[in-house]
């Protein structure tokens, strides 16, 4: 936990603060929390910075956050078609570590049913874990998830208003890797990724038609959660 976060509404009107549980232990056994202790803090989808400890009490932290500081932006659009349930849930914190700003988890002919009655599409289950990668990065912006149950609408009504300017890429196993153009420099890119059986003839010129670039990282066929944590990792450093 590199940065610890309040949510919106426990920082008092004092503009003091009260942890307990999973943060406040942090802070007193990893972080040998101590009064006068100045912590890096931020505020989820707001400003960060610092606080101080005033005081400990148990198991409880007295603190006084003073957020300042605008956050790196997330920069990564994801357009993921639903993996394994277990695989998404893998996924969630490296992502938003990584900068993920979006992601819209989408259908497709290799995406099997019960995916969509996954416990992790439930906000409940996965905010925790994207607030994990938040607090792993020093980040504060949580990202918008969007579940799309239709291929065919998503792409042909709603992906030219989604993604009007950003270079878009579509991640397709190959024996070439593709240098995308107009990654360096951008602030925000587009990544489709399918499932781990890979893209239809028909999803993949779906996207083609529509400006998408193909990208791979080679011949190798990868686990979705290590596909996307690689592609993501490797299109931050061409940023």
């Amino acid at each position: 936990m590199n940065r610890i976060l309040f949510e919106a509404g426990e920082i008092r009107d004092d503009g003091t603060a009260v942890l307990s549980g999973k943060r406040a232990e942090h802070i007193l056994r990893v972080l040998h929390g101590r009064p006068g202790q100045i912590l890096k803090t931020g505020t989820v989808d707001g400003l960060a910075g610092t606080s101080v400890v005033l005081s400990i009490d148990g198991g409880s932290v007295f603190l006084r956050p003073s957020h300042t500081e605008e956050p790196p932006e997330p920069w990564l659009d994801l357009i993921l078609a639903i993996p394994r349930p277990k695989v998404l849930k893998r996924l969630w914190a490296p992502l938003t570590s990584l900068g993920l700003r979006r992601v819209f988890l989408l259908n497709a002919a290799k995406v099997e049913k019960f995916y969509f009655s996954s416990q992790w599409l439930d906000p409940a289950s996965f905010r925790p874990l994207l607030l994990e990668g938040l607090q792993q990065a020093g980040l504060t912006r949580l990202p918008k998830v969007e579940i799309c149950p239709l291929f065919k609408p998503f792409v042909e009504d709603r992906l030219e208003g989604l993604f009007p300017a950003a270079p878009r890429l579509l991640a397709h196993p190959s024996s070439t890797v593709v240098d995308p153009a107009g990654v360096s420099g951008a602030h925000t890119v587009t990544l489709a990724v399918g499932p781990e059986g890979g893209w239809t003839e028909y999803e993949c010129e779906s996207f083609l038609v529509r400006g998408f670039q193909p990208f791979s990282l080679g011949c190798r066929i990868l686990r979705t959660d290590t596909a996307c944590v690689a592609l993501a990792a490797v299109l931050d450093w061409l940023r």
